[in-house]
């Protein structure tokens, strides 16, 4: 449970709607639903959004994340010192800058609010069979961020040097900026320590799950684009150079669009999807120059490619927020939805 003191902060920011989710269900690890709530001080607790000012402990504790709390932060299976402050959480992500703790506990927050609601906000990748002969399976999972019934989905790979996954900062915020256009959005968390080929076996494998859940969860499994930032878009670009059946997955199609931020990867397909691409001038762990090696390769074989060029900005910024970087979220999402018209 949440400290008392935690609860009580946010008591006048909920309590007018503690009737509404006295009802409600959330979704577990395992992706069934709870009980439903007996009284509203539990509702009050289940609602409870987070603050910058609110610890891992909170996180971890939270009742609407009962099952699954330990997949949103960087280092899965790892010790978590529970009193650091969301303020500080960007010291768990030294691959990374611009941590804004207000954007992190915004996309905490909005994975509380569909857990509240009923969304099935996680589900493990591998089945319990899969993972009890491999262990390692169990770091996989998928967070869902529901937008327009319908509508075609985004799925986004975190960074992290394939050493930790970076969700809070440029996975749950990216998909948050995904939803506010009415699509769906899911963020890959995947195992690591392993190197790449594993982790893209993991985004496979969470492709094949969206499409065979794709009615149930109200997803078009049309058009859909693959995102990634850092070792995340190397992920995203292996999907598009190859498709999912070369790790693993079913063979779908190709997505419509393959979104990458900061990253240095150099190998192609024989075909590519139309490619989107973010660095900084600062970007000192994988510098332009890398990239632009590729978007010549991409377009000297007639791929379309756009290329943002984000000045004074280095590694791992996220979203942007705060940064000369801030639209470029929105700069891909129209990229993407001129895929989608041209298909049309």
């Amino acid at each position: 449970m949440l400290q008392t003191s935690s609860v009580n902060r946010r008591l006048a920011r909920v309590a007018s709607s503690a009737a509404t989710f006295a009802a409600v269900m959330f979704v577990t690890a395992a992706v069934h639903a709870a009980p439903p709530l007996e009284d509203s001080a539990t509702a009050v607790q289940i609602a409870a959004t987070l603050e910058p000012d609110d610890t891992l402990g909170d996180v971890l504790d939270h009742p609407a994340l009962d099952g699954f709390a330990e997949y949103v932060l960087p280092w899965y299976g790892r010790h978590t010192d529970r009193s650091l402050p969301l303020t500080r959480i960007g010291s768990l992500l030294p691959y990374h800058s611009a941590v804004d703790s207000d954007v992190v506990a915004a996309g905490l927050d909005r994975l509380i609010e569909n857990a509240a609601r009923g969304v099935p906000v996680f589900q493990p990748i591998y089945s319990e069979a899969e993972r009890r002969a491999d262990p390692a399976l169990a770091a996989a999972g998928l967070f869902f961020f529901p937008g327009e019934p319908g509508a075609p989905f985004a799925i986004i790979a975190p960074g992290g040097g394939f050493s930790y996954v970076g969700s809070v900062h440029e996975g749950f915020p990216v998909a948050l900026e995904i939803n506010a256009q009415g699509y769906n959005a899911f963020v890959v968390t995947y195992r690591t320590g392993l190197g790449g080929g594993p982790a893209t076996e993991d985004m496979a494998r969470a492709i094949d799950l969206i499409m065979t859940r794709a009615n149930a969860l109200d997803v078009s499994p049309v058009g859909y684009s693959v995102w990634g930032s850092s070792a995340g878009a190397r992920m995203a670009a292996s999907i598009g150079s190859h498709g999912t059946a070369a790790f693993g997955g079913a063979d779908h199609e190709k997505p419509a669009a393959v979104v990458m931020a900061y990253t240095a990867h150099a190998d192609i397909g024989r075909d590519e999807p139309p490619t989107f691409v973010v660095v900084g001038t600062r970007d000192a762990i994988a510098p332009p120059s890398a990239m632009e090696r590729r978007i010549a390769r991409l377009r000297a074989m007639g791929t379309e490619v756009e290329y943002r060029l984000v000045p004074g900005v280095g590694h791992g910024f996220g979203t942007g927020a705060g940064t000369p970087a801030e639209r470029w979220v929105g700069d891909a999402m129209a990229f993407w939805k001129r895929q989608l018209d041209r298909s049309r």
